[in-house]
């Protein structure tokens, strides 16, 4: 027994003399002499030059805010001083880093086992050059040298604190320029407080940029906020300590920006969100976020409150990559989900809301990438949409946001059709669907529109509208519209049938209407090419039908399409009558933009008229004329043919000279109409409130049966269908 607590004790007071022994050596050992050890294995890890110029020193630290027993031992801290980093050969500056100093804690036991663990890892004023060159070599890439053999050791860092510092960033594929500065604050802000400045200062910027309303639209976002989930999942503990500023350019658009950081970025700990806030101008678009950051080794979590407003969405697309369509002045204001993965991210805009000129907007939208092209998909919607928003979908643009836009090529003044081009280049760059609905349309009074729906998608280049739905004139328009981007020109499909629009309603401005009713019934489908409204409709190919019935229009707005002089005098003394519509009939054929009216008949009461010639898309060329069979004596009346000449921008429209017309009822030299009256005959649909019969079906049917039979001279034979 004595002799083995003697082995006991040797052994005990050996080991603790060794230990003793080891931290003297460790306290007294001049680490310097390890610098070109670990400066020739660190170059060798990372292929490029590594340096500690500066001394490297050991202190013994503990962590206050571990574990209660790690807590109690001591844990050996690094700092290596003045640390550069080396770029490759490639780039146009030598350095990468530069830091002041460089401090790190170690865990001692983990050696053991060959893994480096480090708690938490300083950089005091770091200097770093970031580059990326045309061929998309990239001074952040750091590439293994194929000749260096696999270390048995590995890595774990925990967290990464700041401290001031300056960044440049060189980017030649993203057309970025940047120079960034980061200081500490005078005294750590916490989070929410942040996160209310944030929102005033964003909702300030919007009422600028989209007008005063919107401020009133985001400001729903603060109630939801408080019903439901707080942005960014910070804890109360969350502080911000850096601020931070930026200028430079982007895309070749002005650049300039500030915000807010916290101090320590923790690379483990879920737990442990980074606060991050930006606010940045780039050109005339705005984008403000405000949130949290977590798993940044995964970029796994971003979820912030995000701001955006701009002077068009289309803006838009070489900041985020995202096809938006040209727009007025817009602002909005969302929840921004992102998990962001190198092999594909997904972004959420969650409960968005906004404002696109005088129009609102609301809904949800999902960003894909990762796959062959990325995807946006979602739901959009407006409960009070101004036509006018959405005049620049199709080219219409004021000058004044032309031109802030840098477009070179203006409407030309004698032209009405749009001739500003579609953007198919973007539309290849990512496919699409999304649902829209406009609830309630406001157009002033001149268009009866007053709701719309559509789906859109967008494959490979190609752009569908189907359906494309919307409510006109008491009546719908159901319609399924292509357009292929991904071919040069652009090809085109349309195909629309409208139901039971108003005739009243149509005109809404025209006094004469007011007195009218009826229902109009049609269809069309149309082909085309080219890369614009007007160039499409300018090339366009098939067939416009229109067809009324069971109305009534004003008497004096017949009476002024047959020149009656005296009874427009008469009307506008003593008031409006309303004549009885038998049936209003026109089929178009369209070739290359040119549209013939096969078929333009108006029969009523009192008068018949029948319109002939063409409209000329191609040059918005009109030649038109206009033949009034009045019935009936009418006094001081001038019953010629009427021309309309000029073009759709600056009609001319006058007596044609020569004899005038007989009087009584003329029969229309229809010709060959077989076909045209035919294909109309598939628009006789009964009315709302005659389910019962349908005159134009009268009217067509004795229109086929004199095709091709000469003029008689005598009045044209009347329909008794009810």
């Amino acid at each position: 027994m004595k002799r083995n607590r003697k082995v006991l004790s040797w052994t005990a007071g050996g080991l603790l003399a060794l230990l003793v022994v080891s931290l003297i050596v460790i306290a007294t050992f001049d680490w310097n002499r390890l610098k070109p050890f670990i400066s020739g294995k660190v170059s060798q890890a990372i292929g490029r030059p590594f340096a500690i110029d500066g001394e490297l020193t050991l202190d013994w630290q503990r962590d206050r805010s571990g574990s209660w027993l790690g807590s109690l031992l001591p844990w050996p801290e690094f700092t290596a001083r003045q640390v550069s980093i080396g770029n490759p050969g490639w780039a146009r500056q030598p350095q990468f880093a530069r830091l002041d100093a460089l401090r790190f804690r170690l865990s001692p036991l983990p050696l053991l086992a060959h893994r480096l663990d480090v708690p938490s890892l300083q950089l005091v004023h770091p200097v770093v050059d970031l580059e990326r060159d045309a061929s998309s070599r990239a001074t952040w890439d750091f590439v293994r040298p194929e000749s260096a053999t696999a270390s048995g050791w590995t890595l774990n860092l925990g967290a990464i604190g700041f401290d001031r510092g300056l960044i440049t960033v060189d980017d030649a594929i993203r057309r970025v320029k940047l120079q960034v500065t980061v200081k500490p604050l005078q005294e750590a802000l916490p989070y929410d407080r942040i996160v209310a400045q944030q929102s005033s200062e964003a909702r300030k910027q919007a009422g600028r940029t989209a007008g005063g309303a919107v401020q009133k639209i985001m400001a729903s976002a603060d109630a939801r906020q408080d019903q439901g989930e707080r942005i960014g999942h910070a804890d109360a503990s969350a502080t911000y300590q850096f601020g931070w500023s930026a200028e430079g350019s982007y895309q070749g658009s002005p650049f300039t920006g500030h915000g807010r950081t916290g101090a320590v970025l923790a690379l483990q700990d879920r737990t442990r969100p980074f606060p991050v806030q930006a606010d940045v101008h780039i050109g005339d678009s705005h984008i403000a976020l405000v949130g949290t950051l977590t798993d940044p080794l995964q970029l796994g979590a971003l979820d912030v409150r995000l701001w955006l407003a701009g002077s068009s969405m289309a803006g838009l697309y070489p900041i985020i990559g995202i096809t938006l369509p040209d727009t007025l002045p817009y602002a909005t204001e969302g929840h921004l989900k992102a998990e962001l993965h190198r092999g594909g991210s997904r972004y959420s805009y969650h409960q968005f809301r906004g404002r696109v000129g005088g129009s609102d907007l609301a809904g949800n939208l999902l960003f894909v990438t990762g796959g062959q092209r990325p995807k946006l998909s979602g739901d959009v919607h407006s409960k009070l949409l101004q036509f006018a928003d959405l005049a620049p979908l199709i080219g219409v643009r004021p000058d004044g946001a032309r031109q802030s836009q840098g477009d070179a090529a203006p409407q030309a003044t004698d032209k009405l059709l749009p001739a500003e081009p579609f953007r198919t280049d973007r539309w290849q760059a990512m496919d699409a669907d999304v649902n829209f609905s406009g609830e309630r349309i406001v157009h002033g009074d001149a268009l009866p529109i007053d709701s719309l729906s559509t789906h859109l998608v967008m494959n490979d280049g190609a752009l569908y509208l189907d359906p494309l739905r919307f409510g006109l004139a008491g009546g719908t328009v159901r319609s399924n519209l292509t357009l292929d981007g991904s071919r040069s020109p652009m090809q085109g499909l349309l195909e629309l049938h409208a139901g039971h629009l108003k005739l009243k309603q149509l005109f809404p401005r025209f006094e004469p209407m007011h007195t009218s009713f009826g229902e109009i019934n049609g269809d069309a489908r149309l082909t085309a090419h080219g890369n614009s409204v007007a160039a499409l409709l300018g090339s366009a190919d098939g067939e416009l039908k229109l067809l009324m019935n069971d109305g009534a229009i004003s008497k004096a707005l017949l009476e002024t399409a047959g020149l009656n002089v005296g009874n427009i005098v008469i009307s506008k003394l003593f008031g409006d009558k309303t004549v009885k519509i038998n049936c209003a009939a026109a089929d178009m054929a369209a070739r290359d933009g040119l549209f013939d009216m096969r078929l333009f008949v108006f029969d009523t009461e009192d008068a018949l008229i029948n319109v002939t010639g063409t409209i000329n898309f191609a040059n918005e060329k009109l030649d038109l004329d206009v033949k009034p069979h009045t019935r009936g004596f009418r006094v001081f009346s001038l019953r010629s043919p009427l021309y309309v000449k000029g073009t759709l921008k600056h009609p001319d429209v006058g007596v044609q000279k020569g004899p005038l017309l007989a009087r009584g009822a003329g029969a229309i030299a229809l010709g060959a109409v077989a076909a045209p009256v035919a294909a109309l005959l598939a628009l006789v649909v009964p009315s709302h409130d005659n389910d019962s019969g349908n005159t134009c079906l009268g009217v067509l049917q004795q229109l086929r049966s004199s095709s091709g039979k000469t003029p008689s001279g005598k009045a044209a034979p009347r329909s008794t269908a009810k």
